[in-house]
């Protein structure tokens, strides 16, 4: 992707955006370039401003000073509510906007209904043949009568997007104009690794039009694969824009929190205090898993890993009973489970905790306030004589809050109005306050900043030294790399091999991955132990 000159006048441009919330000042004199034909890339630790920039943009929030750009023409603010479209600016939000029940062609569609001007009846057939053309056309190969519930993750991100830019376009023909800018939102937050790739392609599409893309991301690696400048918030204010090949990982992470993140340092399991078996499977199957033995010991840090499909993923909702295993036996500490009868209650009971993937859907009620979250687990130990003691139950959750340094610190603020890093801090602290034996992860630091990801990755380390057997799954080599004691990489459900000490690394993580399928194309056990 070849990145525009910066020479070339700007297809949205921002200055001295301000913006305050009583006493706390969330922008200060912003200012930003967005060039056309570029991704350029929005990053910042939660609570940077990011999110209050966006809804200023959409017309969410009414800016206290600066003026807009679009294209050469200066805008009055605060926007209007549904302006932004009017301008040619459409946004893409992690929660993609998406109703599941719903087709793919209903999804796609519901832009041009929410416009179109009196009772007018759909001629679907046309329509099915228009939104397959509207898909190809951005290299997307879906089924157009497919339910969106029925699609992969990425997938239903495509049809967000794909959805967005059409919008935009179709915006943007009726103005006489060509170059607008899409917000995409943290649009990889839940995706495995190897799935963003699908995702990129489409955004490299849409700036071969002409169009710009505002990427904002916590993932650093997938910032400087495609965005080709960034603009760093901190503190709410500009820190510096960048081009992204001209620097480095290092330097970003300097500029995101104003200082040197200092590396964690892998903790060898010869320094570590790892003791015996507590839980162990043997031919375990379910779903992609396939006869799966393995072994997690007190202390100790379990990454299991491997390529989408290998099974890796499903390992952690399965020994806590939430997906159901259909052959093998598990031993948990000095017992035999019955898995026919295994559930998340009865893996409580025996001490078991579960940080699942996806904390929106999985892990949370995201309507309800933090303290409710993040006491659910405890919440009976407040009640007395039938009542709940409200008053000590909030203040042991902003005690709580203080511990893992949630912010902001409004116990009564609703978990899904928290940032990404700070809903996860607050799952971590809901589970580790229970204080498990044997702590179950999936995707622990996704769509998190780097502050928050040092932090979190920490916690993990320290409930492994306070004595907890912790298996983490996860796509994100490096993070294995940091925080594992062994790692085990699975091929069509089953080990292909396991590696220890200074075989962990995120490069050898990365190339026993890539290497599992030619390795075990029968899926067939290895005892490899790679160099």
């Amino acid at each position: 992707m070849n990145a525009p000159s910066l020479t070339t006048a700007s297809a949205l441009s921002i200055r001295g955006l301000c913006k305050a919330f009583g006493g706390a000042q969330a922008l200060r004199d912003v200012d930003i370039d967005v060039l056309p034909g570029e991704v350029h890339g929005l990053l910042g630790e939660n609570g940077s401003g990011k999110s209050t920039l966006i809804k200023v943009l959409a017309g969410f929030h009414s800016p206290d000073a600066g003026h807009l750009t679009v294209r050469g023409e200066t805008v009055r603010l605060p926007l209007a509510p549904g302006q932004f479209r009017a301008l040619g600016m459409e946004f893409v939000h992690q929660d993609l906007g998406l109703i599941s029940s719903l087709s793919v062609l209903e999804n796609l569609l519901m832009g041009h209904l929410a416009t179109q001007r009196g009772p007018k009846p759909i001629n679907w057939r046309t329509a099915r043949r228009q939104a397959t053309k509207t898909l190809n056309k951005y290299g997307v190969d879906l089924n157009v009568s497919a339910k969106v519930q029925d699609l992969r993750p990425v997938e239903q991100a495509l049809v967000a997007i794909v959805r967005g830019v059409e919008d935009m376009t179709s915006t943007l023909a009726e103005s006489g104009h060509s170059q607008g800018v899409l917000f995409l939102d943290e649009p990889t937050a839940f995706l495995p690794r190897d799935q963003v790739d699908r995702l990129f392609e489409l955004v490299r599409r849409i700036v071969a039009t002409g169009a710009s893309v505002v990427l904002v991301s916590h993932d650093l690696d997938e910032v400087r694969r495609i965005t080709d400048r960034v603009t760093v918030l901190r503190n709410g204010a500009n820190v510096g824009t960048v081009r992204t090949t001209q620097t480095s990982i290092t330097e970003l992470t300097k500029l995101i929190i104003g200082k040197d993140l200092q590396a964690m340092e892998r903790v060898d399991a010869a320094t570590s205090a790892i003791g015996d078996v507590i839980m162990s499977t043997d031919n375990l199957s379910t779903g992609a898993v396939d006869s799966l033995s393995m072994e997690l010991r007190s202390g100790e840090v379990l990454g299991v890993t491997g390529l989408v499909g290998s099974g890796f993923e499903e390992i952690p909702y399965t020994l806590f009973g939430a997906v159901k295993a259909s052959a093998g036996s598990l031993r948990l500490f000095d017992k035999q489970v019955d898995l026919g009868n295994l559930s998340p209650t009865k893996a409580m009971q025996a001490g078991l905790g579960l940080i699942p993937g996806d904390r929106q859907h999985d892990g949370s009620i995201p309507s309800l306030p933090l303290t409710d979250n993040l006491m659910q687990l405890s919440i009976r130990h407040y009640f007395r004589n039938g009542m709940l003691r409200l008053a000590a139950l909030r203040k042991d959750a902003a005690t709580l809050m203080d511990r893992y340094d949630v912010r902001p610190r409004d116990p009564e603020m609703s978990y899904g109005s928290f940032s990404g890093g700070n809903q996860q801090k607050a799952l971590m602290a809901k589970w580790l306050e229970q204080k498990p034996k044997i702590l179950l992860l999936h995707e622990p630091t996704q769509g998190v900043d780097v502050g928050a990801r040092a932090m979190i990755l920490g916690l993990v380390r320290e409930a492994a030294a306070d004595g907890a057997g912790v298996l983490c799954a996860s796509s994100d080599y490096e993070q294995l790399a940091v925080i594992c004691d062994r790692v085990v990489v699975l091929a069509q459900g089953r080990v292909h091999c396991e590696l220890t000490g200074a075989q962990i690394s995120k490069d050898n993580i990365t190339k026993q991955c890539l290497l599992s399928v030619a390795a075990a194309p029968s899926g067939a056990l290895t005892n490899e132990r790679p160099a």
